[in-house]
């Protein structure tokens, strides 16, 4: 039985992991500024970018993770706060260890890598993004009638997310501000969603960055910070990020979005993750993505969030962009099993802040010890959920299906059919 005294240490260690986690800033402490990738051109990209990292001193941080280890016992919720704070005790030391092969060590604890099992066992992300890459290059000479690619401008993007801010979070709406330097080609905050000023953005691009940052990313940071006895759920540590990044493509899915160029960015993220573990350098991946892409600045982006953090002669990069798809592939399991257990009452608790799915059955706990606030802001689609919910009730019934059976029935029948010109 959880007493009062369980309950305000709850909130106690939670607000001290919330302190610890706030000097955790992954991406601008690993962000290359443009200089690096004028410097790399400058060499007719014949060269290894010269990066260098700011030094990152951890002891602070890890001090108030010792001062919170001292406040856990041995609860159900223990054991959640404890897993939060060695998540966040490999995030200082992976920023420790920058330019290193511990770098890696640390990230791969973090994020995984593409050779690590589904919950089934078998499955991988890298057999996933295969799986993508040959069933997407089967669609090369069919006309899916997009139009003309890259057709819109930051400003344009930026108008959009304006728009459907203000709509959603009416008076906590973000700032949108169209910005020279960033990572990506957008980042996203609960004050402020900045959009980055060269990048050129394809029809469904905007409808994507709305979908992905607005209704997930900083819907799930307003609702953390709006939880004042978890102030934890407020914090995007590496912890919450497969299923933070997981919900996000979930949502480019469910909100019709999503399109194959953007499935082949990330699943080429996952192949190119592996090709550096294997040992491919920073200018073998670049090779590779240019000849995927045909751009040498998309080459050079592409390469860089593979090896930022990380060693550029290969065998130690950064993991993150494999949980993308790894994310998907377990929120999208998650949903089904809700549907087929018939506990839609757990859905809602996804969006109660940054959190990890495997985090669901402690924060049902909480929230009925009245610790767990319910989530203010909800995505369009999880709003009126209707659409949502017949679609997970009719593949709960697909999911009994013998689809090797099936798939032997549907090749047999399409066989003898010659290819029609597309």
């Amino acid at each position: 039985m959880n007493t009062e005294n369980d309950r305000q240490r709850y909130t106690d260690v939670s607000s001290l992991l919330y302190k610890a986690s706030q000097s955790i800033r992954i991406l601008s402490h690993l962000e290359w500024p443009s200089s690096v990738r004028h410097q790399f051109f400058a060499t007719k990209a014949k060269e290894f970018p010269k990066v260098s990292y700011p030094d990152f001193e951890a002891s602070q941080t890890l001090a108030i993770i010792k001062d919170a280890r001292r406040l856990i016992k041995h609860t159900e919720v223990d054991d959640w706060l404890t897993r939060i704070a060695t998540k966040i005790e490999y995030s200082a030391c992976m920023l420790q260890a920058t330019n290193t092969s511990k770098f890696y060590e640390y990230s791969e604890k973090l994020y995984g890598k593409p050779k690590n099992p589904f919950v089934d066992g078998k499955t991988t992300p890298l057999e996933l993004a295969q799986t993508f890459e040959k069933q997407i290059n089967s669609f090369s000479h069919f006309d899916v009638g997009a139009p003309l690619p890259m057709c819109y401008l930051a400003s344009d993007v930026a108008a959009q997310m304006e728009v459907a801010v203000k709509e959603l979070f009416g008076d906590d709406a973000p700032e949108v501000l169209v910005v020279d330097e960033l990572s990506a080609n957008a980042l996203a905050s609960p004050k402020l969603i900045r959009i980055k000023r060269t990048a050129a953005f394809t029809d469904r691009d905007a409808k994507q960055l709305i979908s992905h940052e607005a209704h997930i990313h900083v819907a799930t940071s307003i609702n953390g910070l709006n939880q004042p006895s978890l102030k934890i759920l407020a914090a995007g540590h590496p912890g919450t990020t497969k299923t933070q990044e997981g919900l996000a493509v979930f949502s480019e899915f469910v909100s019709g979005s999503i399109d194959l160029d953007r499935l082949r960015r990330l699943a080429d993220r996952i192949l190119a993750i592996q090709m550096a573990i294997d040992g491919a350098d920073f200018l073998d991946v670049y090779r590779y993505f240019l000849d995927r892409t045909g751009t040498e600045r998309q080459a050079y982006e592409n390469s860089r969030r593979v090896f930022r953090g990380g060693v550029l002669s290969g065998g130690a990069p950064f993991t993150k962009d494999g949980v993308y798809l790894e994310g998907l592939v377990r929120v999208i399991n998650f949903l089904k099993a809700i549907a087929t257990s018939g506990r839609a009452d757990c859905f809602r608790l996804l969006f109660c802040g940054k959190l990890d799915i495997e985090d669901i059955p402690v924060l049902y706990q909480l929230e009925k010890m009245g610790l767990c606030k319910p989530a203010e802001y909800l995505p369009p689609w999880a709003q009126d959920a209707r659409y949502l919910l017949s679609f997970l009730t009719c593949s709960s019934f697909f999911n009994k299906m013998d689809t090797a059976q099936i798939s032997q029935h549907y090749d047999e029948l399409l066989e003898g059919i010659p290819r029609a010109g597309m």
